[in-house]
């Protein structure tokens, strides 16, 4: 069983579950501030709801998925990787904006939540919709990005989602040492780092999202003749060759096997792959100028989650903690 396999969901869903944990706790923090600890029952509601909303997105995709490719059984070897390339798109777009947006956002969370929730207490009959539902929303929006990369890996089997699951419970592990044990952890380079990691992975998603759609191309190609034409590149005097990648800039088998550890480490992680092709390769070397340049700049250019450690301040923890 490679357990490798679970590490890119369990950095995912460790970032956006600390994420999560921190708007929770920040809501708790001020619901026991404004002695509207009546409420928090809301909270707790918010976050199983979200969970479970989530988990059925995961469901609906993974039916999705065999129905589509159950409704044409001889097109099944060109719709899987294709469904697997339209999904990687989405789950790189979602964690790209998330990376940049997000971070750029970060210094203004607190203000944010405390907004959204004197605006919910100030409306008395609404109060536990309006803490409810923004619980609901932050934990549903990380929860969709996760799942969309889970999906982008569906043929993976159930280790990605163990690895999801891992990294929510660590992150919870992380909300209660914060708020209810009032251990004092550097939220700031937490994220930083999570932040750094997120950019290789998402880089290492668009390497195997070209593979997909790779594979896809060549597999129509040879279940239909009049599709040969696609492939536009074909070494036809070497055993591996792609489709529509280009020529192979590295064949590392030898040296250093993407099955075998410590290349399927790097090949969960960061996208390595001991076939790399010259789409391929300038397609990682694009997403970490562009998106890995903006998200670099966005640390540069001001603080990141919780510069004042998310701005909780020391009263609002321990009035969480007592």
């Amino acid at each position: 069983m490679n357990f490798s396999t679970a590490l890119p969901t369990f950095v995912i869903t460790l970032r956006e579950g600390v994420e999560a944990a921190l708007v929770v706790g920040i809501v708790l923090a001020l619901l026991k501030k404004a002695k509207q600890s009546r409420l928090n029952i809301w909270v707790y509601a918010g976050i199983g709801v979200g969970i479970v909303i989530s988990a059925l997105i995961g469901v609906l995709f993974s039916w999705l998925i065999k129905a589509i490719g159950a409704a044409n059984p001889q097109y099944t070897p060109v719709v899987e990787p294709m469904l697997e390339g339209v999904f990687s798109v989405l789950a790189i777009a979602m964690l790209s904006w998330m990376l940049i947006w997000m971070t750029k956002q970060a210094r203004f969370v607190k203000a944010q939540v405390e907004g959204a929730v004197t605006d919910a207490l100030g409306k008395n009959s609404n109060a536990a919709w309006g803490v409810f539902s923004l619980i609901l929303i932050a934990v549903v929006r990380e929860g969709f990005e996760t799942v969309l990369f889970i999906a982008a890996n569906f043929q993976q089997g159930l280790i990605p989602t163990i690895g999801a699951l891992a990294g929510l419970a660590t992150a919870a592990a992380i909300g209660v040492l914060l708020f209810k044990l009032g251990v004092k952890i550097n939220i700031r380079q937490f994220f930083q780092v999570m932040g750094v990691l997120l950019v290789l992975i998402v880089a290492g998603l668009v390497v195997s999202t070209l593979k997909h759609f790779d594979d896809a191309v060549a597999n129509l190609a040879l279940s239909n003749r009049a599709s040969e034409s696609l492939c536009f590149y074909y070494e036809h005097f070497t055993k591996i060759h792609s489709c529509i990648l280009g020529p192979m800039v590295w064949n590392t088998n030898s040296i250093l096997p993407d099955q075998q550890f410590p290349g399927i480490i790097l090949k969960s992680l960061f996208g390595y792959r001991e076939h790399l092709y010259l789409v391929q390769a300038i397609g990682y070397v694009v997403f970490l100028l562009t998106v890995g340049g903006l998200y670099f700049r966005s640390l540069t250019g001001g603080s990141i989650k919780s510069n004042q450690n998310i701005s909780i301040d020391r009263k609002s923890v321990s009035s969480v903690k007592d």
